[in-house]
């Protein structure tokens, strides 16, 4: 199996919401992309995979190593040899994955954050630089474009961290800034026996808020004349939006509902925003 391949089946078989954004893309972005994410995933699986912290640590020093001689053209890792091979059609800059290491080695060193300023910081790296790399993939002109896959990452980021609160939890992990649940009375023994209660409820409203003026502020920036190129961006808002209008309608009770859309709905998403940039591309040729 070629490395291509490979990466196209590590996307598939996660059936990820980034699949469903992605499978409409032309074919070489789509490599590209699958390239990227492949290094992401793998980014991810150092941590989660390690049997100690400093085994994890270890392995993303080496994997910073891979990654310089990625881009110095002598990689020996397939999946660093695949991204190197994107690399002259897409030259993403470094620094965006060097940051997505960075982000990643943070899970190592804190499982809580005080001030959102904090986790902030934590989801610019671990989300809205994986934007920066797409739209490096997508193709844009205006500089702005930057600015809403920034935002548009964050948006993305903290709807996950709502979703997955409890998960988190049981690998004692807490992502929403402990301020927050200062601010709202909520403990983490709450947290650790799943009390939904009107203090959780005004919590994750808080939440919800910051997360929706992200998306807000995504859409604003996203500059008309690259809206076409980005519909798998737009597809990812989307599906993630709904997650969060989900969270919504459950009344925030993400310890007893299924928050996540069926894949017929995620294919219907991605249809609307593919067929409107074909429309879009041929009234402005």
């Amino acid at each position: 199996m070629n490395l291509k391949t490979h990466a196209a089946r590590l996307v598939r078989g996660a059936r990820t919401n980034f699949y469903y954004a992605f499978v409409f893309l032309p074919r070489p972005k789509r490599d590209a992309i699958f390239a990227a994410y492949a290094f992401s995933r793998h980014t991810d699986d150092i941590v989660d995979d390690a049997e100690s912290p400093d085994e994890a640590q270890r392995h993303l020093d080496n994997w910073r190593v891979q990654l310089d001689a990625c881009y110095n053209g002598t990689s020996t890792h397939p999946i660093t040899q695949n991204l190197q091979s994107i690399l002259p059609e897409f030259p993403i800059p470094k620094e965006h994955f060097l940051a997505l290491i960075d982000g990643v080695q943070m899970d190592l060193l804190q499982n809580r954050y005080h001030t959102f300023d904090q986790l902030r910081e934590y989801c610019y790296r671990v989300a809205s630089v994986i934007g920066l790399i797409c739209i490096e993939i997508f193709g844009y002109t205006n500089p702005q474009t930057r600015d809403y896959a920034t935002n548009l990452g964050l948006a993305l980021q903290l709807t996950n961290i709502m979703r997955d609160v409890y998960v988190d939890w049981q690998q004692d992990r807490i992502y929403l800034p402990m301020e927050d649940l200062e601010r709202f009375n909520y403990t983490e023994h709450d947290l650790s026996q799943a009390h939904y209660n009107p203090a959780f409820v005004d919590l994750m409203h808080f939440q919800g808020q910051r997360a929706w003026s992200y998306y807000q502020t995504a859409a604003k920036l996203l500059p008309a004349e690259d809206r076409s190129p980005m519909f798998s961006a737009q597809i990812m808002g989307q599906i993630y939006s709904r997650l969060l209008t989900k969270i919504e309608h459950a009344n925030y009770n993400i310890f007893r509902a299924s928050i996540r859309l069926n894949n017929l709905n995620k294919l219907g998403i991605a249809l609307r925003y593919w067929l409107g940039s074909r429309l879009s591309r041929k009234s402005h040729p």
